[in-house]
């Protein structure tokens, strides 16, 4: 397989992220030749539009705050069902696909700390895109819920059957807390993570952990899908950074 022209983040605030530097990692283990790597700052869609249709050639991207919260019907790229929301994007030949990957990367990472969604409760506040996502991936695991109000609450979907009014979580996480490591609200839980992140940020950090973890989500499923066995594990993408 081929590299794209180029590859990085989208969205805002995005110079903190390490995005750019996983498609690097994870490009030099399948032997690719490397991309451009690009930060492409857009507060709207309409801004990121008018920015991706400026850059020839593939292009190769994950989105972020505020440009992940509707589908890019523009692009003629639709989010799973219920979830309704993208966060990776691929050009190829000026056709686009998309993938929704935060939820089965927050599956991922929390495997890798040591929790098992099956049979687990996870408190959740918020229900923004990856607030839809994660529920969806949690619920097909077999694990259970309990929303928290936040900015947003967290509407009907695939994941109805997961939903309890209370219990004890095993694991709980404030999707609300602002982007760049902002502050999460305190959450009972036996664990509580948090998926914001800064430029202090380490890769022992759960952030980290998930942002790696969704990103090889994302070669699996989108970005490399016919070249899935040279796809490096989470642990090694972890051990570059």
């Amino acid at each position: 397989m081929d590299a794209p022209a180029h590859w990085g983040v989208a969205g805002y605030p995005i110079s903190h992220s390490v995005t750019p530097k996983l498609f690097s990692i994870v490009g030099d283990a399948m032997g690719l030749v490397q991309a451009e790597q690009i930060f492409v700052e857009a507060s709207s869609e309409g801004e990121f539009y008018s920015k991706v249709e400026a850059l020839d050639g593939d292009l190769w991207l994950s989105c972020t705050a505020p440009l992940k919260h509707s589908p890019h019907s523009r692009l003629g790229v639709q989010g799973p069902v219920g979830v309704n929301a993208i966060n990776q994007l691929m050009r190829t030949n000026g056709v686009w696909k998309g993938a929704s990957t935060d939820g089965a990367g927050f599956v991922s990472a929390c495997r890798h700390i040591g929790v098992e969604p099956s049979g687990s409760i996870l408190r959740m506040r918020g229900g923004g895109s990856a607030a839809r996502s994660i529920a969806a991936a949690w619920s097909s695991e077999g694990g259970s819920i309990i929303p928290e109000m936040g900015r947003r609450k967290l509407v009907r979907g695939p994941w109805d059957s997961s939903i309890l009014e209370s219990g004890n979580a095993d694991i709980s996480i404030d999707l609300d807390s602002a982007p760049a490591g902002g502050q999460s609200v305190e959450l009972e839980s036996d664990i509580q993570v948090s998926i914001s992140y800064n430029a202090s940020s380490s890769k022992e950090d759960f952030a980290i952990i998930m942002l790696a973890a969704q990103h090889l989500e994302a070669w699996h499923c989108l970005f490399a899908s016919k070249d899935e066995k040279n796809i490096p594990s989470l642990e090694d993408v972890l051990s570059h950074l």
